[in-house]
């Protein structure tokens, strides 16, 4: 169905329906002019992000129901990684007149997924036309007491350094990703020379072969909100210093640690968590492993310091990996090599601005 037989309204009708307010502090959700959420006790987080289409993703290898999931996970992580509470989500879209209804209704099967799995209510947002293809802008809104709110700044000399899960992993399914992509637009434009038809209807299916890389796929198109891990931190009483999501890389994200904080930093790369899958893809590619992890970024783990004390208890939660600790300011930033020797440490993640 073409979006101009609804309009915009009959769009958000239709996208919007079945959407149910969850929490207490949604008053009202879409419908009106505005949303209206009732805050009495909690602070309230606030984070938003933006996603280009050939800048943030390509829909040749993301489907539009992976799309939406990502979408609000993204967003949902930056309020977890301040130790929060996610409660609402607002979502904006300017699309090409290439989209239909039944894909924006699968982009929105994607949001509701992610929201559903952490009891966040859909409140508004906005639809337009984009002469440029799709922009899809996220807006989360949690909560959390004041004295629970975990800041970049907080870190200090001796704190431990831990992240969850394993690093690199987004970054090498992104890199399969793109190598299949080369592949079928060369074999797309060898066939168009060569004027063969059938192959031309052949690659119209073309469908790349992942097989024992299904968690690098998975890991880059769709990422988890580690929830999870706040939820168990709680659990064990213990409250970080300092806090970020890995959405740019380890090494960018340590380097705003530690300048908020004005520390530095030893992490040790025998420490840092690297799944089985990526070690193998990394060498396929001719990669540096450490390199993907420092800096591939989009992993959505979460990074976070604690105090010494802190020790017995984080090493209990599982799926938390202890990879150094804070130090002095005057001591930099630096990575302990396998062999012992000290190599600064840079930040060269993502930056969407850099030339």
């Amino acid at each position: 169905m073409n979006i101009s037989e609804l309009g915009e309204f009959g769009l958000i009708r239709r996208l919007t329906d079945n959407i149910k307010p969850q929490n207490a502090s949604t008053l009202i959700g879409v419908g009106d002019d505005c949303a209206v959420m009732h805050y009495p006790d909690k602070e309230v987080l606030v984070t938003t992000d933006m996603l280009m289409e050939g800048i943030h993703f390509d829909l040749t290898y993301i489907d539009l129901q992976h799309l939406g999931y990502k979408s609000a996970m993204v967003n949902i992580s930056d309020i977890f990684a301040m130790n929060g509470t996610p409660r609402q989500l607002l979502v904006s879209i300017a699309l090409s007149k290439r989209f239909s209804v039944e894909d924006l209704e699968a982009f929105y099967d994607g949001l509701r997924l992610a929201c559903e799995k952490w009891g966040v209510d859909i409140v508004g947002g906005d639809t337009t036309s984009s002469m440029t293809g799709l922009a899809i802008s996220i807006t989360c809104i949690g909560e959390a007491r004041k004295e629970d709110i975990v800041y970049r700044g907080g870190a200090k000399d001796t704190d431990l350094i831990c992240v969850s899960g394993d690093l690199g992993s987004s970054y090498m399914g992104l890199q399969l990703l793109e190598r299949e992509k080369a592949v079928y637009y060369q074999q797309v434009d060898e066939a168009r020379k060569s004027g063969n038809k059938a192959v031309l209807e052949d690659l119209a299916h073309f469908q790349p072969d992942f097989a024992g890389k299904e968690y690098l796929i998975e890991r880059q198109i769709k990422p988890e909100a580690r929830g999870d891990i706040i939820s168990r931190l709680r659990e064990m009483n213990i409250r970080p210093t300092s806090m970020m999501d890995i959405s740019d890389g380890l090494s960018s994200e340590l380097h705003h640690i530690c300048e908020r904080s004005g520390c530095g930093c030893r992490i040790f790369e025998k420490n840092i968590p690297i799944d089985y899958q990526t070690a193998l893809m990394a060498e396929e590619l001719n990669m540096n492993v450490t390199t993907c992890a420092l800096n591939g970024g989009e992993d959505y783990e979460l990074l976070f310091t604690v105090s010494i004390g802190d020790l017995d208890k984080v090493e209990q939660i599982e799926g938390v990996k202890l990879i150094g600790h804070i130090t002095d300011a005057s001591m930099g930033m630096m990575l302990v090599a396998r062999d012992g020797s000290e190599l600064e440490l840079k930040a060269q993640g993502w930056n969407p601005l850099k030339n």
